[in-house]
C-alpha cells in the first residue's frame, strides 16, 4: 500500500476557485438583469377601458342581456367597481404592494399607484353600502355590501394568513352577488338610488382626496422658513425627497380609478345630471383627470424648483388635479342648489 500512497501523495486540489466566483457572479448579474426587466414590466399601468362595454360584456356573461339590452340603473358603476378591483388583482405582476420577494419588494412606483386606485374603489364601496343602495337612512344595509366593503378595507400590505389578494376577491365575489341581485337574477333583489344627493356625498369624499392630493404634490417645492406668529395654526410640511415620486404614482393611480368612475356614473346618474344642468360639468372633471395620464417620458420623476431649468412633475400633476377639484366643488353646487 506505500506505493499507493505516494502514488497520491503528490497530487494537489483542482478547484479554480476564481473560476467559481466568476460564475457565481455572473448568475448574479444575470438575475439581476432579469429582475430588472420583469420589475419594468410590472410596472407598466392598465390601459383604460371601456365602463360600458365592460359592463355589457360582464352582463352577457352572466346571461343578463339575454331578454334585454339595457342594463338596470347603477350596473354600470358596481360593475366598473368590480373591473377595477379585478385589474388590481391581475394585471401584470398582480397585487404588489404586499410582495416579499424581488423584484416586487423593491418596488415602490407601483405600489403607490395601486393604494391610489384601491383609496378610491373603497370610498365607492362605502358609497355603496351607505347611499347608493339605500333609500334613506333608517333602511337596511345590502347584504352583499356590507361584507364587501370592509373587505376592501383590509390591510394591503398583509402577504398571508389571509393575504390581501383572497380578501379583495372575496369582496369582488359578493359585489358581484349584488350585481346579479341588481340585474333581477334573485328574489331579492338589489336596489340603487340614483339621486343628487347621493351623487354630491360621494363626491364631497372625492373632493377631499385630491384636496389632500394636490397639497401633498404641491408640498414638493416648499421652502423651509422661519414659522411667523400669524402662521402658528396653519403648518407646511414638505414631502420627503423620497417619497415625491411615490406621491406622483399614488395621483396617477388615483386619477385613472376616478376616470372610470366618473364615465360610470354618467351613465347611471344620467337624469339626474341632465336634471341639475351638471352634465357639463362633470365631463369637464373627466377631461381634467384624462390629461393626468399621458405618458411620462422621462425615466426619473423630477423635482425641479418651480421657475427652474428642470422640470417638476409634482406641479404639473397638481394643477390637474387641483382644477378636477375645483370642477367637482362646482358640480357638488349645483346638485345640491341647481
Amino acid at each position: 500500500m506505500s506505493w499507493l500512497a505516494n502514488k497520491f501523495q503528490g497530487l494537489k486540489p483542482s478547484i479554480n476557485f476564481s473560476s467559481v466566483g466568476k460564475v457565481v457572479a455572473s448568475a448574479v448579474l444575470i438575475a439581476a438583469v432579469l429582475l430588472s426587466f420583469l420589475g419594468m414590466y410590472w410596472s407598466s399601468e392598465p390601459d383604460q377601458f371601456d365602463v360600458v362595454a365592460s359592463a355589457k360584456e360582464q352582463a352577457t356573461e352572466r346571461g343578463y342581456l339575454n331578454n334585454s339590452k339595457k342594463l338596470a340603473v347603477g350596473y354600470t358603476t358596481a360593475s366598473t367597481l368590480h373591473t377595477i378591483m379585478a385589474t388590481l388583482l391581475d394585471k401584470p405582476g398582480g397585487f404588489i404592494s404586499n410582495d416579499i420577494l424581488p423584484p416586487g419588494v423593491f418596488m415602490d412606483n407601483m405600489p403607490a399607484w395601486e393604494f391610489g386606485v384601491l383609496v378610491q374603489s373603497r370610498d365607492l364601496a362605502r358609497a355603496f353600502r351607505k347611499e347608493f343602495s339605500r333609500s334613506q337612512s333608517q333602511s337596511t344595509e345590502d347584504v352583499n355590501l356590507k361584507i364587501a366593503e370592509p373587505q376592501f378595507n383590509f390591510d394591503n400590505k398583509s402577504w398571508a394568513l389571509p393575504s390581501s389578494e383572497s380578501e379583495y376577491r372575496r369582496g369582488n365575489k359578493e359585489l358581484m352577488e349584488y350585481l346579479d341581485r341588481l340585474a333581477g337574477q334573485s328574489n331579492n333583489k338589489a336596489q340603487f338610488y340614483a339621486r343628487a344627493d347621493n351623487l354630491a356625498d360621494w363626491l364631497s369624499d372625492v373632493s377631499t382626496r385630491l384636496g389632500s392630493l394636490s397639497q401633498r404634490l404641491s408640498a414638493s417645492v416648499i421652502e423651509d422658513k422661519p414659522q411667523l406668529e400669524s402662521d402658528e395654526n396653519t403648518r407646511y410640511v414638505r414631502t420627503p425627497w423620497l417619497k415625491v415620486d411615490d406621491v406622483f404614482y399614488e395621483a396617477r393611480g388615483t386619477s385613472w380609478a376616478l376616470i372610470h368612475i366618473l364615465r360610470a356614473v354618467e351613465v347611471d346618474f344620467i337624469y339626474t345630471l341632465q336634471d341639475k344642468n351638471a352634465l357639463v360639468s362633470l365631463r369637464q372633471i373627466i377631461r381634467e383627470l384624462e390629461a393626468t395620464q399621458a405618458n411620462v417620458w422621462s425615466p426619473f420623476i423630477l423635482n425641479g424648483s418651480g421657475f427652474g431649468v428642470l422640470a417638476n412633475h409634482s406641479l404639473v400633476m397638481a394643477s390637474y388635479i387641483a382644477r378636477a377639484n375645483t370642477a367637482i366643488i362646482d358640480l357638488r353646487r349645483l346638485l345640491e342648489q341647481g
